[in-house]
């Protein structure tokens, strides 16, 4: 058995077999309920309900899927660029600590000055951490899996220290927590009464500005240069360091956004718990795009509503809502075996 490229993938290929793998996942997350105890097709049916049933479910998921929309940008833009980015839940808290910083009364900014100004530092806050292992990368050639994975342990050690001592709310009643920021540095409810904020109309904007970049830019060709043959873009001359650093500074602001969305939006503070896995799902998000900035918003989406939909069908049906889980991670190993066949056949010799 071999693998034998394929010249030019039809369109029935290139999205049949996602479509298949991810068919495949349900038939497998059905399994697993049938093994559990319950009805399978009852477990799917409160899951769709759970994620999309009521104006609620709906709202829920759209809050759930602003973060992962970003972290899972962050992904796709270093991963287009063959910069494997691990961290980005370590962008994702740093850009929250800096929220809050700056958000508690430091600033004491109108809302339209103070608003940008947070979101531009978080942003910045999450370049910076990228930089530094894309710079030891390019210069050095450091792993940046490595680098990247080992920091979101520093970061969140870190924030630990930060919650214990200096940013501690000395009214929190002994509890590791900020203080809550000031009503200017608050994003606006898009829906009143409800808890969708303006944080997902930023996340959709920030996935359009990626896909111009990455589809009208000479910058994003050179991405996509580096990512497909570094070796052959050099010898074109597109900087190839220049490139991955560039690229470290995009992805690392996106994932640094989804903090300022996830503090100034919903929390109101800081918390060590601020992220159940936001940054290591939006590697899941990314994969299920195949990178595509606007397939981003798709995935995160489907992602958000597998996890808002569990949780409400584990109240009705006594599943674990860790099903969730299951079928995430079935998903990511069914897609990361799809993507290779959209471009390859196996000839059998």
């Amino acid at each position: 058995m071999r693998l034998e490229p394929i010249a030019a993938p039809s369109l029935a290929r290139r999205v049949g077999l996602p479509l298949a793998a991810l068919a495949a996942t349900v038939v497998i997350g059905m399994a697993v309920v049938l093994v559990a105890g319950a009805e399978p097709f009852a477990v799917l049916g409160l899951i769709v309900k759970g994620a999309v049933g009521s104006k609620f479910a709906l709202l829920e998921t759209l809050n759930r899927a602003t973060p992962l929309i970003f972290t899972g940008l962050a992904v796709a833009v270093a991963f287009r660029a063959k910069l494997w980015n691990i961290g980005a839940e370590a962008q994702l808290y740093l850009g929250a600590v800096v929220t809050v910083l700056l958000g508690t009364g430091t600033l004491a900014w109108p809302a339209p000055l103070l608003l940008p100004a947070l979101g531009l530092a978080a942003a910045l806050a999450g370049a910076l951490t990228l930089l530094g292992p894309a710079w030891a990368k390019a210069r050095l050639g450091v792993d940046e899996v490595v680098t990247t994975l080992l920091l979101n342990f520093i970061v969140l050690l870190f924030v630990s220290m930060l919650l214990e001592g200096p940013m501690k709310d000395p009214m929190g009643m002994g509890w590791p927590k900020s203080e809550r920021l000031i009503a200017e540095a608050r994003l606006p409810r898009i829906v009143e009464g409800l808890r969708l904020h303006w944080g997902f109309g930023l996340a959709l904007i920030a996935a359009v500005i990626v896909w111009l970049i990455q589809t009208r830019t000479t910058f994003g060709y050179a991405m996509r240069a580096v990512g497909q043959n570094a070796r052959t873009a050099r010898f074109v001359g597109i900087p190839v360091g220049a490139v991955t650093l560039g690229t470290a500074l995009l992805s690392g602001s996106l994932a640094g956004l989804a903090g300022f969305s996830e503090v100034a939006g919903l929390k109101g503070n800081l918390t060590l718990d601020l992220s159940p896995g936001f940054g290591y799902t939006g590697i899941v998000v990314a994969m299920l795009a195949l990178l595509h900035p606007l397939g981003v918003v798709v995935a995160a989406l489907f992602v958000a509503g597998i996890f808002v939909g569990a949780d409400s069908m584990s109240r009705a049906a006594g599943v674990p809502s860790y099903i969730a889980d299951i079928l995430l991670a079935t998903a990511l190993l069914l897609m990361v075996l799809a993507l290779p066949m959209t471009r390859f056949r196996v000839r059998w010799r």
